[in-house]
């Protein structure tokens, strides 16, 4: 049986209304789901993890959401004495995140966290509405996996276009007077990757190829395409209508993950990176 044909297979079990009565063989049907869903384990168990938080819907909440999810994955690694690097920001006047992306450089690391992939929610009191209304908002987190070594993908150059501008991010002087931020675009798909954190724009270059390269080689798996041009027109979409893990603050307190079933009921201590119990399902 082919990959694609388990999953679907996979999918619909997980669809039906008596998946979860036996939870241990449940567990081992999402293990598998995952697996299949993110390659080989033995493929990517050397594997660093880049994440790009996205806000959604919900103006700036949904943005100090992002903010809020970036924390809990920054704290996450502190506690683990994970080096976290910043690639790129965009950080709107509040303090709160259009977009974010960052590297857990930590070997292996991927496997551990890639099952943050998903649509976030959050429902609280909003601190932007001065009514002191609920409010719900989202926000999506992808991880890819950076493999070490790896194999050079042959891409033709003509699908590839940069653009270039000055940096936001920490680098002194140099970044307001030379464009150092690189964004590298994959022009049949759409894929892009923006990074900055470099003071030199060759190097930042360099790390937004290599990064792009793992989403399009992800892609090939994913829309199980195995040549390159085959993947004209194949776009990765984010659909915000399933979220992975619910957040409320208000009017009760619980974090909720919609396909383990797993539950905390204090939000602020998850937010202050206490997710293993989430990512060990």
């Amino acid at each position: 049986m082919k990959d694609t044909d388990r999953l679907k297979e996979i999918e619909n079990e997980m669809n039906s209304a008596t998946f979860w009565n036996d939870k241990d063989n449940a567990d081992k049907i999402l293990k598998e789901y995952r697996e299949l869903k993110s390659g080989s384990c033995d493929e990517y168990k050397d594997s660093c993890a880049v994440f790009t938080v996205i806000s959604g819907v919900g103006g700036y909440d949904a943005e100090d959401f992002a903010r809020m999810l970036f924390n809990m994955y920054l704290k996450y690694a502190e506690k683990r004495n994970i080096e976290v690097c910043i690639l790129s920001k965009n950080q709107n006047e509040h303090g709160g995140y259009k977009n974010i992306s960052f590297e857990f450089k930590k070997k292996g690391i991927f496997n551990k966290i890639k099952s943050e992939v998903g649509v976030h929610r959050l429902v609280r009191i909003s601190p932007f509405n001065s009514k002191n209304q609920r409010h719900t908002s989202f926000a999506f987190v992808d991880v890819i996996p950076l493999i070490p070594n790896s194999k050079q993908i042959n891409i033709p150059e003509e699908d590839f276009k940069f653009e270039f501008s000055r940096s936001g991010g920490a680098g002194g002087q140099n970044v307001n007077k030379v464009e150092t931020a690189v964004r590298a675009i994959h022009i049949p798909t759409g894929l892009s990757v923006k990074v900055e954190n470099d003071r030199t724009q060759l190097k930042n270059k360099q790390k937004a190829m290599e990064i792009l390269e793992c989403k399009i080689n992800r892609l090939l798996k994913e829309k199980s395409i195995e040549k390159i041009s085959d993947l004209r027109g194949a776009k990765q979409d984010i659909v915000w209508g399933n979220q992975i893990r619910s957040y409320v603050i208000h009017p009760y307190k619980l974090v909720k993950d919609h396909r383990t079933g797993v539950e905390n009921k204090n939000p602020e201590k998850v937010f202050d990176g206490n997710i293993e119990e989430f990512l060990s399902q």
